[in-house]
């Protein structure tokens, strides 16, 4: 049977998880905490009663009543109304759960918006510690959810830890000029080797980095101890009691897990402040002219944009859903053309997918951006965009991973984490869930069957990914219907936490190796696709700025092999490649995954030439129609072949096609059961536009006397004369 213990926080201990030699909590009201590695500052109970103002300046007290169930701790509310009290800001301290994390029925507000730690606003140069174990573990490594390499002690570590032997370790922040601090996030030490993480802090204010004082706690007056982590990853948020006016703000580990050292990764919340005087200039805000919507959007506020931008634009724009995720939600499609609705002859079709990781928010931001844009810039009259959307048809999927992104966009920007929100609610990772083609074409190449026995392209789904209980989610079913319904040229799948563009393959060729090199048989053209975003990418091409987390990516053009950066099975850009015309590649738009509203604006104008340049190289290489000679009718899926690349593409249903290619001279064959393939010379330059490379087929006798018998007529004198002189051939 459950054991129930009731108690008001006001009047009883809190008790937390034993992390130390003994399972006690220290009252964040004494005027010292003993740094014993484990102990845990309380809650305070007169903090936790702090009033919140209503609208009509009542005062209401939230009385927390603790149920202990089994050691877990359940944090209620109660709601007690007061006599009215004059209209003052209250700004309580708010404390994780015992667990050390956020109650996950609550979206807590953080105020102020970050500093830029994890965003890379805050240079290293603005980071200081007391000391550091390496240089690995140093301060500019104390940034929220930075990611270590794989090697421990390395110069790539997941946090700032302190040495051993300092007594009184502190981690500093300079942020440059006068500014209202108004909370700190942490998280623990990110590695695969040791658990590292502080239990508690204070937190300290300077002017001149000289003279400090401390965050003090109302009840008491004494300086206020923030309880911290109680596991490596997930971010607990300590709003301050009173935002302070500082340039510099410190963290002083008071306790950390037993056995470990003070390591801590931060965000601190913080508030730009005027200067009457001048003394220091203001920071320049990141920001944008354009007239767009920048804020994160859940699933019902990003219908209703979609909605609006229709309504603004009725003759460019249509909405239509590819599927339904796990829990229900619609996968939206923004379609965008001088004929929305139709597949236009000889115009191609690309796409752009965001929202496959939940927790990865810039690419659904930077789509519900885009759409807003094409459509102001078209009713404007900007010939870029009046040309873009009348020879090309641009499909936009905002978010593949609707329910990933409610959990994340419900934890906020700051207090997701780096995982969570990641996975559909299935638990399933949607990038590792489409079928796995290159190990069949793979081993079909060492045995020789390529592409006499078997195709280099349009390789077909296998007999276990079809099974009804095979474990492959609704989202990942849609996409593909999606990719077989429409003949899509070019698309790019946006995530986020780097910043970089990798192509395929994304899986690694030899068995089990974590990474190598695997290019595709075009990986000129990938190397081409994901040189030209990252070259129109202004935060790519940033040569002050430092890496995201453990690899300088700007050494090789911010472009990589995606098996040589990481093995990913299973992936959506080598399933496009290997099962469709596709040619697709991934980009990794920030460090952050979910960055703050604020930073919107910037992300924007970083990416707004790339989204818009990589969606012109559609035009490079090669297009066409494949007719047949007695009908004129377009070909379907005939077969284009170009010399010297093993991998070939078909044409769409009226026999149109694009082959994307560099600039050089080739030989293309285009071949279709039934018919005599044909051969010819097709130049690919750098001027803007594809090679127009039209082929018309012949039938072959045979076929010609198939359609005739299946038509009941008489075979002609002269088609009967050629079967006889083939006949004769043969004998």
């Amino acid at each position: 049977m459950w054991g129930l213990l009731l108690a008001l926080a006001a009047f009883a201990p809190a008790v937390g998880p034993a992390l130390g030699p003994r399972n006690s909590v220290l009252d964040l009201a004494q005027p010292a905490t003993t740094k014993v590695p484990g102990s845990i500052p309380a809650r305070n109970s007169s903090l936790a009663q702090l009033p919140a103002e209503t609208a009509n300046g009542t005062s209401e007290q939230h009385v927390r009543i603790r149920i202990i169930k089994k050691k877990k701790v359940i944090m209620k509310k109660r709601k007690k109304l007061t006599r009215p009290t004059p209209l003052v800001t209250a700004r309580p301290l708010v404390t994780p759960t015992p667990a050390g994390t956020l109650n996950p029925a609550e979206k807590q507000e953080t105020g102020c918006p970050p500093l830029g730690l994890e965003s890379l606003r805050v240079s290293d140069s603005w980071l200081e510690a007391s000391s550091s174990q390496s240089f690995g573990l140093g301060p500019h490594r104390g940034r929220l959810n930075i990611q270590s390499g794989l090697e421990d002690g390395d110069l790539y570590d997941g946090a700032w830890c302190a040495e051993e032997q300092d007594t009184d370790p502190w981690f500093q922040v300079d942020a440059g000029h006068p500014t209202r601090f108004s909370g700190v996030i942490t998280q623990g030490r990110n590695s695969v080797w040791r658990y590292d993480w502080v239990t508690s802090y204070k937190v300290q204010f300077s002017n001149d980095s000289r003279t400090w004082w401390g965050s003090r706690n109302h009840s008491s007056g004494m300086d206020a101890v923030f309880p911290a982590n109680s596991d490596p990853e997930t971010p607990v948020l300590n709003l301050l009691p009173e935002p302070q006016v500082a340039r510099f703000i410190r963290l002083l580990p008071q306790t950390w897990l037993q056995g470990g050292t003070p390591c801590l990764r931060a965000e601190i919340l913080a508030c730009p402040v005027s200067d009457p005087n001048d003394l220091f200039l203001e920071a320049s805000a990141p920001g944008s002219s354009d007239p767009l919507d920048f804020r994160h959007h859940n699933y019902k506020a990003m219908r209703k944009l979609m909605k609006q931008v229709h309504e603004q634009c009725p003759n460019i724009t249509r909405i239509y859903s590819i599927g339904k995720s796990y829990q229900g939600l619609k996968l939206y499609v923004m379609e965008m053309s001088d004929q929305p609705g139709e597949h236009e002859l000889g115009e191609p079709e690309v796409r752009y997918v965001a929202g496959m990781h939940g927790n990865e928010a810039l690419g659904r931001e930077l789509l519900l951006l885009l759409m807003q844009f094409l459509c102001h810039e078209f009713l404007r009259g900007n010939p870029r965009v009046t040309r873009l959307l009348t020879e090309m048809r641009i499909h936009l999927l905002p978010s593949m991973n609707p329910d990933g992104y409610e959990i994340a966009y419900h934890r906020g920007s700051e207090l997701v984490g780096w995982a969570e929100g990641r996975w559909n609610n299935q638990s399933i990772d949607l990038n590792h869930n489409f079928a796995d083609l290159n190990t069949p074409l793979w081993e079909a190449q060492d045995d020789g069957k390529v592409p006499h026995i078997v195709p280099n392209h349009h390789l077909p789904l296998p007999t276990y990914y079809t099974l009804p209980n095979a474990t492959v989610a609704p989202e990942t079913r849609a996409v593909i219907k999606w990719m077989k319904r429409i003949p899509f040229v070019l698309s790019a799948n946006l995530h986020g936490g780097e910043l970089v563009v990798s192509y395929p393959f994304d899986m690694t060729r030899t068995p089990w190796a974590a990474r190598e090199l695997t290019p595709t048989p075009d990986d000129a053209v990938f190397r081409w696709l994901s040189t030209v975003y990252a070259g129109s990418n202004l935060a790519m091409q940033d040569t002050s700025r430092r890496p995201c987390h453990s690899q300088d990516f700007s050494v090789h053009g911010n472009i990589i092999n995606g098996a040589d950066w990481h093995t990913v099975p299973g992936s959506m850009n080598d399933f496009s490649y290997l099962h469709t015309n596709c040619f697709e590649v991934t980009v990794e738009l920030s460090c952050d995954k979910f960055p703050h509203e604020n930073e919107l604006p910037q992300e924007w104008e970083n990416n707004k030439d790339a989204l818009l340049t990589y969606l012109e190289q559609v035009r490079m290489g090669i297009a066409g129609v494949v007719r047949d000679k007695d009908t004129e009718l377009g070909i379907a899926d005939a077969v284009i072949a170009v010399d010297g690349i093993n991998h070939d593409v078909t044409t769409a249903w009226g026999g149109d096609y694009w082959r994307l290619l560099t600039p050089g001279d080739y030989m293309v064959t285009a071949s279709a059961e039934g018919y005599h393939s044909v051969t010819r010379n097709c130049r690919v330059t750098f001027e803007e536009g594809p090679f127009p490379c039209n082929f018309v087929l012949t039938k072959t006798p045979k076929q010609r006397l198939r359609e005739l018998l299946a038509a009941g007529a008489k075979v002609p004198p002269d088609l009967r004369r050629r079967l006889e002189r083939l006949r004769g051939q043969k004998d």
